[in-house]
């Protein structure tokens, strides 16, 4: 388990992570979404002992990460795939790894293997792609066969076969037990991998919860087919509905349900011909919830001069 409890981290009066507090179970696979500047990386990194907080603590299994005996054991960590000497070769960089953490060799050898990197294990690291990268820092978080394991934006420089294994390896990952926390900025790939979601906005706990909870809970579309279009689109704007085109043969309507829509359009005498209420995404879930909590935004296309 990990848990961070109301974990501040301030930088020269900048305040990057503010009052924090959640915990991350094991056996499901937790997804971890902010926006740019939202205080993730920041998080991962005081929950890995790598920065201190100002405030508040995270512990894994109970303890700060600087007081675990063998660290690799319970914690496997991935933050930047790059950050590895270049002039080292796979199987030297994990040798290292593992002799500083009483870990076999032959375990090196074994997360090559898993990861598909055997055949380049000799290569120099400074030669890899990003997606190679990516696959030996997941080896690494692998070596001592830990608990914990947690995951910065890993899926990316993968090839769409990398990222379908790397879902599958979560899954498998979290029904053996374990504890497994991924950040990512990829809502469509979250939408698949995770069971449960942690959302921060400008260092801020948003919400917590399942995909179907969340997604639940948030404004829909429903889409509407009818025999008078323009007539419909009036009737519900006057009942304070957003009313768009959805192609040329619907609309796409929101702040009203299809309950609502019906009745309404049974008292105007509009024939229905398709009514369908359409839930809301991930990400409509999570550009919602962040919407205020966006750090660069953009009001539109800026005009060369």
């Amino acid at each position: 388990m990990i848990k961070v409890e109301h974990v501040t981290k301030r930088y020269e009066g900048t305040t990057a992570v503010d009052d924090l507090d959640f915990e991350v179970n094991p056996g499901v696979v937790t997804g971890f979404l902010g926006p740019n500047g939202s205080g993730k990386s920041t998080t991962m990194r005081i929950i890995l002992g790598i920065d201190h907080p100002t405030k508040g603590q995270a512990t894994v299994n109970g303890k700060r990460y600087e007081h675990l005996r063998d660290p690799l054991h319970e914690v496997g960590a991935l933050l930047d795939a790059k950050s590895v000497h270049p002039g080292r070769s796979a199987r030297n960089h994990l040798r290292a790894l593992a002799a500083s953490n009483r870990i076999p060799y032959k375990r090196v050898d074994d997360v090559l293997d898993f990861v598909g990197i055997a055949s380049v294990a000799n290569k120099k690291v400074g030669t890899f792609s990003l997606g190679m990268s990516q696959r030996l820092g997941i080896a690494a978080a692998l070596l001592g066969d830990p608990g914990i394991l947690l995951f910065d934006e890993p899926v990316n420089g993968l090839d769409p076969e990398g990222i379908r294994w790397i879902r599958e390896f979560f899954r498998s990952l979290a029904n053996e037990g374990r504890t497994v926390f991924v950040s990512s900025h990829l809502m469509s790939e979250m939408a698949v991998s995770a069971d449960q979601i942690i959302v921060i906005g400008r260092g801020k706990f948003i919400t917590q919860g399942s995909i179907d909870s969340l997604t639940a809970n948030a404004k829909g579309t429903v889409f509407v087919r009818a025999a008078n279009h323009a007539q419909l689109a009036t009737v519900l704007r006057d009942h304070h509905a957003v009313v768009t085109e959805a192609n040329d043969e619907g609309l796409s309507v929101t702040e009203l349900s299809a309950e609502e829509i019906g009745q309404l359009a049974f008292d105007a005498g509009v024939v229905l011909f398709e009514l369908t209420p359409q839930r809301a995404s991930l990400e409509d879930v999570f550009m919602e919830l962040t919407a205020d909590s966006v750090e660069y935004g953009s009001s539109g296309v800026r005009r060369e001069q």
